[in-house]
Parts: structure tokens; C-alpha cells; sequence
């Protein structure tokens, strides 16, 4: 079972050159599938059923059907990469269908709570001057934060105000960085990164641009952290997270009137139907519109 993982693996990364924060997903969904299949003394040659039942113990557990269906893609990708190589034959589990997801829209921040945001981190320090840089970096461009701890020093071009992301299945794309988040990297690497850098003993061959409080590339779990710090700090209590600011971004984008298309070019959505759930309307849409439009308003 550890070889075919093993095996598996290898085909993400260097075949379908999926990102490291997939193939980590991939390979935790896929080992506790297996213990299921250890606990229960099923082999690999399963059928559908074996999978319903798998997907039944997840419900019962409370799982969400989002995470049900993550679980169940991960575990069909992996059926199916052995069924290719030839290690599987029965193939009734493809039977199984996806569970229903109901549309859920994402949490975002309005404009004022976002600017509260990004003033929270004190700038007259290192960390500081790091923090509000990847705010104002994740406000300005929506990028994930997958792709803003992957960034490296050469993917940042100040003077034309962009730089260079890897986003999901290794697709490149340019992301503009707006003057106030422009103005806060280049603080940050003029002030912040070179102290950080100071306390790596290998500093001189460091290429991560943002670096942790050890001078070495920061995590996506460390740039969770210090949100979920600065949330706290200016009392938003909405469940918001990272990703949060990312929805924030094209929310405020299509609710000023860009369009659909280049958002979804932004987002580095390779359907715009992803795009399309940031077509909310939020309440201070609603509430403009009616004191336009009511006569008794």
C-alpha cells in the first residue's frame, strides 16, 4: 500500500505537476482511507460498496459534503492511476457519485474592515513591515496563499508594479500589485527582509521573498497565523481566514463594476462558472439601490 502510495505521489508531482499543498491533501485523504481499509480487511481489489460504506462513516463523523467529496476525488484519482498500471481491475467504484454541494458563498470582508486589516500590523518592526507587506500583497492581488509563500525575490517586479505567480496545475500568470501594496513590499525589502535574513546562517542563498522570524521561507500555516493575530487585534470575529482576503478581492472588484473575465484571469480560475459564486450581491448594494430606486425611501 506504501509503494502504490509512493507511486502515486510521484505521478502528482512530476506528471500532472500538481501543487504541493494538492499532493499534501491527496496523500492525507488517501492514508486515512487506507486505515479504513485496514480497520475493515478490505484489500484494494474493492468495489462500490466498500466505498459507500467508507462514505457513510464520514457523514456519521460530522465531515462536511465538501470535504466528503475532496475525499472521495482524491481516493477516485487514486483508484484510477492504479487501474491504468495495471494493479486493478474491478472498476465498479466509479459508480459512486459525488455528493451534492450546495452553493455557499464565501466570507469577505467589507472595504472599511479590510482597511482594518491592513493597519494592524506595527511597521516599526521586521515582522511588521513583512505582515502588512502580504496583507497589502493578498488585498492587491487575490493570489492564494499557496502561491504567496511559493514566491521567490526574481518573481516581484517593483517598477512595473507585478509579479510573476505559480498558480495551480504550474500555470503561470501576471498579478498586478496595486501603489499602496507596491509600497509596502518595497519597505518591507528595503527594512523587514534583510533583519529576518540576518538570523539565517545561509542567508546569502535564501531566494524565498517572505521570510519567517529564522530568516528562511515562510509557511502558508505561518501566514495563517499572523491573520488570524491581526483579526483578533481589530475585533472581526467572522470565521475570517486568509483565503477570506482573497474572496474580499474580487468581491470589491465585480461590486466596482470590473468584469467577470478579467477577474476570473486574476484568480487564475480556469472556469469562469468558479468565478461567477463572487457575483453576490452584498448589503450595501441592496440598501443603495433601494434608496435610489424606492419613493418612499
Amino acid at each position: 500500500m506504501v509503494d502504490f502510495l509512493s507511486a502515486f505521489i510521484a505521478y502528482l508531482t512530476g506528471e500532472k505537476n500538481a501543487s504541493p499543498h494538492t499532493v499534501r491533501n491527496y496523500a492525507e485523504d488517501l492514508a486515512q482511507f487506507f486505515s479504513f481499509l485496514e480497520d475493515e480487511a478490505v484489500s484494494l481489489e474493492l468495489d462500490y460498496l466498500a466505498i459507500r460504506h467508507y462514505l457513510a462513516l464520514l457523514q456519521q463523523h460530522d465531515y462536511e459534503r465538501r470535504t466528503i467529496a475532496r475525499k472521495l476525488s482524491a481516493i477516485r484519482s487514486f483508484l484510477r492511476y492504479l487501474n491504468r498500471e495495471g494493479h486493478l481491475t474491478d472498476t465498479s467504484w466509479n459508480m459512486v457519485s459525488t455528493p451534492r454541494l450546495g452553493k455557499k458563498l464565501p466570507r469577505f470582508l467589507f472595504v472599511e474592515e479590510v482597511f482594518r486589516l491592513l493597519n494592524a500590523p506595527d511597521t516599526l518592526t521586521p515582522a511588521g513591515l513583512r505582515d502588512v507587506a502580504i496583507l497589502e500583497a493578498l488585498y492587491a492581488s487575490g493570489i492564494r496563499v499557496s502561491e504567496l509563500v511559493s514566491l521567490d525575490l526574481h518573481a516581484m517586479d517593483l517598477s512595473r508594479s507585478e509579479f510573476i505567480v505559480m498558480g495551480k496545475g504550474s500555470r503561470e500568470r501576471v498579478v498586478p500589485l496595486g501603489s499602496f501594496a507596491r509600497r509596502s513590499v518595497q519597505a518591507y525589502l528595503l527594512g523587514g527582509r534583510p533583519e529576518l535574513l540576518r538570523r539565517n546562517k545561509d542567508g546569502g542563498g535564501e531566494k524565498a521573498l517572505w521570510l519567517n522570524k529564522y530568516g528562511t521561507r515562510l509557511s502558508d500555516r505561518g501566514v495563517r497565523r499572523l491573520t488570524e493575530k491581526y483579526i483578533r487585534q481589530v475585533s472581526l470575529t467572522k470565521g475570517i481566514s486568509p483565503h477570506s482576503i482573497r474572496h474580499s478581492f474580487a468581491t470589491h472588484l465585480l461590486n466596482a463594476g470590473a468584469d467577470l473575465r478579467a477577474v476570473q484571469e486574476f484568480l487564475g480560475h480556469v472556469n469562469i462558472s468558479t468565478t461567477q459564486i463572487y457575483t453576490h450581491i452584498t448589503r450595501d448594494q441592496l440598501k443603495e439601490v433601494y434608496c435610489a430606486a424606492h419613493p418612499r425611501a
